[in-house]
């Protein structure tokens, strides 16, 4: 359930402003309203401690063998040549590249001393020539051009010419450069030695990532305060901050006022307050969802709905039912007992995934599907849990394909259906209690929507319907939708009747948007099928290799169920996920733009 807020403002004398800041962090309640940027230096060195991490994290060894964390004046110093450490390798790395070019550039020219053929070359005004043996020809019949021919590079004639060529000539010259080859290898190895020693530097500093987390802690919690004291307002020798606390804090709060002489005003929140947070009270099953919430990073506005329940349970079932497949139901299933046996301790993703894992299984066993294998109807227990209307190999049960897939189908339309409904039941009954009258309008969606149900089922699977009773039903809830859909407490009959008459083209759009939001929901068989095809695919081309062949079998096998696992997972997130954010979200009118409940405290680890 979302947690009830409430409007604080607190007041202070200037001189006591430390004493403030301390003692809210220390209460860790108040989420504060308008939360002002954390100082530059503060958030720089974040920013800097969190890269170097990073960094360190590849030359880390398998085990951190920190056993204290370090001072903050010995941190200081790591840090500092940590920091130089990792410049100059940047720098080193810079000029080893550009060496290494270079010496590549003259390798072919073989190993000389650079700057005295260089001082030769301006003296005689000398240069040197690669080209083709057209040109070379070319030059050689030429009585004015003085040259030298040189050793073959690269297979290419080589000249020295005493003066430039003349620009008609196509020939590549070779800039002499200031080092020579065995010159530029030397300066690589100092460029290697160099490196190794700040390797050698990092490495240490590796060894204390602990004390880097550590340290990434409190510079957090430094930008967390700097935050809070730039949001402070001052006038008149007096200072205070505006936020929001939870209900349920409300004591505590009052208490720790009481204590240290605040002034302070509590208020109910304003309706249409966009600067209230939400704080989500998980209970141990919804909590079991918050994972994927936090992924996808929703949060429910403040006067929105806490779906997380309603969130899994749908979750649940589409995952399933897109998955498919018993046998990867158990693989995900014998994998997340793995986890857990080496963690040693249950987290809410471990749950999940057992959840996830047994309602895969759940699913799969009753369409008799697993690995993609038609052999496993030959098994008599696996064959006794199907239900034949939903079986993918209908032929076991006397059903033909068209009959099973209809059955499934239909299925997918009825969850869609009562997902849709539950979201009007939802909206009927909150406007109830708040004697908003345009609960009526939802009453014509759920009306609609019913309707529009059948007319899928018409259209997709051929059901028999009354198509006059549908269509009259669907033209009362848009009577009902359009008549009621303007009104809102404040408003009287009159203006709330006129706000819906003129939107009565939307509401026209809206209709024609749910009869798709109802034919939606066909993707849960569509992408199951999809999953279900690709399986037997690879199973078919497994099973045509023979004999000592038979390895090479298991691998295409093994290889195309973990690439169907993979878009299934794909698969979840587009189309489970979408379900649950789109369709049942959009008939809640629920727009997940909530600000998450942050309140201001000291953090005992990373975030």
């Amino acid at each position: 359930m979302i947690e009830k807020m409430k409007a604080v403002c607190i007041v202070a004398q200037d001189s006591h402003k430390e004493e403030l800041l301390t003692t809210l962090r220390d209460l860790g309640i108040l989420h504060i309203a308008e939360k002002q940027a954390a100082d530059a230096d503060v958030l720089k060195r974040f920013s800097m401690l969190s890269h170097l991490s990073l960094e360190l994290k590849d030359y880390a060894k398998e085990e951190n063998g920190e056993t204290t964390t370090l001072s903050d004046e010995q941190f200081e110093q790591m840090y500092q040549n940590t920091v130089r450490a990792l410049e100059q390798m940047t720098m080193i790395k810079e000029k080893r590249t550009d060496l290494v070019l270079e010496a590549e550039r003259i390798k072919m020219w073989g190993d000389f001393d650079a700057p005295m053929v260089k001082r030769l070359c301006d003296q005689l005004d000398l240069h040197f020539y690669r080209m083709e043996k057209r040109e070379y020809k070319r030059i050689k019949q030429d009585a004015h051009i003085k040259w030298i021919r040189l050793s073959p590079v690269e297979k290419m004639e080589t000249v020295a010419v005493f003066g430039r060529l003349d620009t008609s000539v196509r020939a590549m010259e070779f800039v002499i450069p200031p080092k020579g080859f065995s010159q530029l290898q030397e300066e690589i190895k100092h460029c290697d030695l160099q490196l190794s020693s700040c390797e050698a530097v990092l490495r240490e500093a590796a060894g204390h990532l602990n004390s880097y987390a550590a340290q990434l802690l409190k510079t957090q919690n430094d930008a967390e305060y700097s935050s809070a004291d730039r949001s402070l307002a001052y006038q008149n020798g007096l200072v205070w901050i505006t936020g929001y606390i939870p209900n349920a804090e409300k004591e505590a709060f009052i208490n720790a006022a009481k204590e240290h002489n605040w002034a302070w005003l509590m208020n109910d929140v304003q309706q249409g307050d966009e600067n209230v947070p939400t704080k989500i009270r998980y209970n141990k099953l919804t909590a079991l969802i918050k994972p994927v919430l936090d992924i996808l990073g929703t949060v429910p506005g403040y006067a929105e709905y806490d779906i997380s329940f309603w969130f899994l349970a749908f979750f649940t079932l589409f995952f399933a039912m897109i998955i498919g497949d018993a046998g990867y139901g158990l693989l995900f299933l014998i994998g997340t007992v793995a986890v857990h046996i080496k963690s040693k301790h249950v987290t809410n993703v471990t749950l999940l995934f057992y959840l996830l894992s047994g309602a895969t299984v759940v699913w799969g066993a009753l369409t008799g599907t697993w690995f993609g294998l038609e052999g496993a109807m030959n098994i008599p227990l696996l064959k006794s849990l199907v239900i034949p209307s939903f079986a993918n190999y209908p032929e076991y049960f006397g059903l033909s394909a068209t009959t099973t897939q209809n059955s499934v189908m239909k299925f997918c339309f009825s969850i869609g259906v009562i997902q849709l409904a539950l979201a009007c039941v939802m909206n009927i009954k909150r406007k109830i209690c708040r004697h908003n009258l345009s609960w009526l309008s939802d009453l014509g969606w759920l009306l609609s929507i019913s309707a529009l149900y059948l007319m899928v089922l018409y259209l997709v699977i051929g059901q028999n319907i009354q198509l006059g009773i549908v269509g009259a039903v669907v033209g009362l809830g848009f009577l009902l939708v359009v008549l009621f859909g303007g009104m809102e407490p404040g408003k009287t009959f009159g203006q709330g009747l006129k706000a819906g008459l003129g939107n009565t083209f939307t509401a026209f759009l809206d209709t024609i948007s749910a009869f798709g939001n109802v034919m939606s929901y066909i993707r849960l068989f569509a992408v199951g099928m999809a999953s279900l095809a690709i399986a037997q695919s690879f199973n078919n081309m497994a099973s045509g290799f023979h004999g000592a062949l038979v390895i090479v079998g298991a691998i295409i096998m093994i290889i195309g169920h973990v690439l169907n696992i993979v878009m299934g997972f794909l698969s979840v997130v587009v189309h489970g996920v979408r379900l649950n954010l789109l369709e049942f979200s959009g008939q809640l009118g629920m727009e997940w733009s909530g600000t998450a409940y942050n309140p201001f405290r000291d953090r005992t680890k990373n975030k």
